[in-house]
Order: structure tokens, then sequence, then C-alpha cells
């Protein structure tokens, strides 16, 4: 009996033995879950990888993507397991030192400057813009005015005419609605920037620089074109801002920007738009608006997609997505990837890309 007793503890003890690794797998999903979220270190061009072998990919769905996307006139594209790279391709002339444009993609990082703003206590998203930039900062009347918070523009629901164009003087800025009673995609959202600069006391792209990019070994610079600041980088500094996002705010050992307002803006925030935070587009959402109309869409905004995706959109189809379900980071930087559906930033690209991603992951 006691050899018996003596064989059943040793053949737990194995069996504990086996799983007691960082990588264990769970039911219905053949990958290894990573115990710890890998940082590529600062001011270097080292990157871990790790194989689409490894991960239990289809190394024969690999090829077929990459045509895909050289057709589509990309020119970085990456991928991010918990991380590390699996896939990094440059196409048409395009290096991984060469920039691009972020478009509105970009908007995601005025976005998260806002949120490491009010961690530190300059700024309230929830107090009237007025009390950061004074009064007549639009041309509506004062009470229409001082119902405008930060938070409306950060959820794109301020109630100003968002058909006036890309001009945010006050001059442009014209009364349609009450704050919050209407969702309309509007370039005023930039006057956040505006809002950390005098709370701060200092430059936008200063504080930009000292509080988000180089914490996170980003690269890249803020453009402007008219009465837009665009941001400009190589893929991987997108790819690590993206990182930053789906570690929830986190660089290694460092919180960059708080888990709780991340979680604010990568969710729904405002009742007209479901499939929109902080200026994060969101999938899984049972509808969605789209810029210039006022017409609700039913389902959700990249069907093929993970339900749990949010992203950031840019003109010409500049694409930054995360999926924590997935442990994925996905980056594609290029030019317009469906000419004859030039779009904000949603395309019919979106959908036929993510079929070809999860062929390639599932």
């Amino acid at each position: 009996m006691k050899l018996l007793q003596l064989f059943f503890v040793l053949s737990i003890l194995s069996l504990l033995s086996c799983s007691s690794d960082n990588s264990p797998i769970t039911p219905g999903n053949p990958e290894p879950i990573p115990s710890e979220i890998y940082f590529p270190p600062i001011n270097s061009n080292a990157w871990e990888t790790v194989s689409l072998s490894e991960l239990g990919w289809n190394a024969n769905k690999l090829q077929p993507l990459l045509d895909y996307l050289e057709t589509k006139i990309t020119k970085g594209f990456i991928i991010l397991h918990h991380g590390k790279i699996v896939i990094e391709q440059y196409f048409n002339g395009h290096s991984s030192n060469a920039s691009w444009y972020w478009a509105s993609a970009g908007k995601t990082l005025t976005a998260t400057l806002s949120g490491i703003a009010q961690d530190e206590g300059l700024i309230d998203i929830h107090l009237k813009v007025s009390d950061y930039l004074g009064i007549k900062w639009t041309s509506i009347p004062l009470e229409k005015e001082n119902l405008i918070s930060c938070k409306h523009l950060l959820n794109m629901t301020s109630g100003l005419d968002d058909g006036l164009g890309d001009d945010v003087s006050p001059e442009n800025l014209q009364y349609l609605a009450d704050a919050g009673t209407r969702w309309a995609y509007h370039n005023v959202y930039v006057k956040m920037q505006d809002v950390v600069e005098h709370a701060s006391n200092q430059t936008w792209d200063t504080y930009f620089n000292n509080k988000l990019r180089d914490k996170i070994g980003m690269t890249g610079s803020w453009i402007s074109f008219g009465n837009l600041k665009v941001y400009t980088s190589n893929t991987r500094s997108m790819a690590r801002f993206g990182l930053l996002l789906y570690a929830d705010g986190k660089w290694k050992n460092t919180q960059i920007v708080s888990e709780t307002y991340i979680s604010e803006a990568t969710n729904t925030s405002q009742n007209i738009n479901q499939a929109y935070g902080y200026l994060w587009w969101l999938n899984g959402k049972s509808s969605f608006h789209l810029p210039t109309t006022q017409i609700e869409f039913q389902g959700e905004l990249i069907p093929n997609a993970p339900a749990d995706m949010f992203m950031a959109l840019g003109k010409n189809d500049q694409k930054l997505y995360v999926v924590p379900s997935k442990n994925l980071v996905v980056v594609r930087m290029g030019e317009v990837a469906n000419p004859d559906n030039p779009t904000f930033g949603l395309s019919g690209f979106d959908n036929e890309l993510w079929e070809k991603i999860l062929e390639l992951t599932n």
C-alpha cells in the first residue's frame, strides 16, 4: 500500500512539474499564454521575436497575407504577440527607418497624453474647456460654450458644427447642438492639445516627448499641415504605442498612463456612438456611427475581427489594432488600400485584412 501511495504522489508531482512552465495551454486555444509582456529596450533596435511555429500559427497563410499587403500599397506591417515581433515586413520601397504619417490614427496620441495630464492632476476631463482656455474659444453663446467639457472633445460630442472644415479658430466653431447630444467627427478635438499646453505650461511637443514618446522609446515628430498637426514616425514606433495600450498603459515597471483612464478611453464613452471611446474606435458593438453622417449603422465595425479589438484608424488606411484576447498588436502603414473607397480610416480593407490575419493565426 505504501508503495502504491508513493507512486501516486510521485505521479502528481511529475504532472505538476510538467505544467509549471510559464506557457500554459488553455482549452480551445492552442497558443501558449506568455507569463509576462515583452517590452523592447529604449534607445535600441533590439526587439525579440517569436516564430509562427512556436505560436502554432498556419505558416501556409503567411505568404498570401504578405502578397495581399503588397498589392494594397502597404509600406510597413508589424504583428506583435504579447510584445514580441512575429511578422515585420516593408514593401513598395519603404524601410524600417523610414517615417510615414499616422493621419487620424494619431488622434489616439492626443487622447493618451490627455490621460497623462489628468493623472498628473494638471487637468480634469470632466471640467469645461473654458476652465483652461478661457471664454470665447468658440463663437457660440456663453451658456452653450460652458456646456462643452474636455471629455466632449475626446468623445466627439461637442455639439459644434462639423460641416465647416478643419479650422478651429473661434469664428469657425459654431453651435449646432448642445454638448453631449450629438456625435460628429470633428477636428475640434485638437483643442485638447491647447488644454494640455495651458495646463502644463509647456509646448505640446515638449510635453508629448517627455511624458510619452521618450518613455517608451518611440521616435517621430508632429508636423503642421494647415489646421492639423499630424504625427509621423517609423512603423515600430506605432507598434510601441500599441504595445503600451495592450499593457494597459504600463511600460515594463512604469505606469505611463493609468489603467483606469485606458479602460475609459477604450470603451464606449457616450450613449450615441457605441463604437467610439476617447478618440479610439471600438469593435464588437451592436451599432456604430461614421464621420459625415448622422446615420446609425447596425452591426460591428469590422465583422471579421475579434470583438474586443480597439483601433486607431487614419486616412488612407493607417491602422493600429490592439486585440487583448489574442495578445496581438497589429500595425499597417501605407497608401490608400482601396482607391475607389478612400475614407477617414475605416474601409472594406479592414475586413479583408482581418480575414487573412485570422487565417494565419487560427
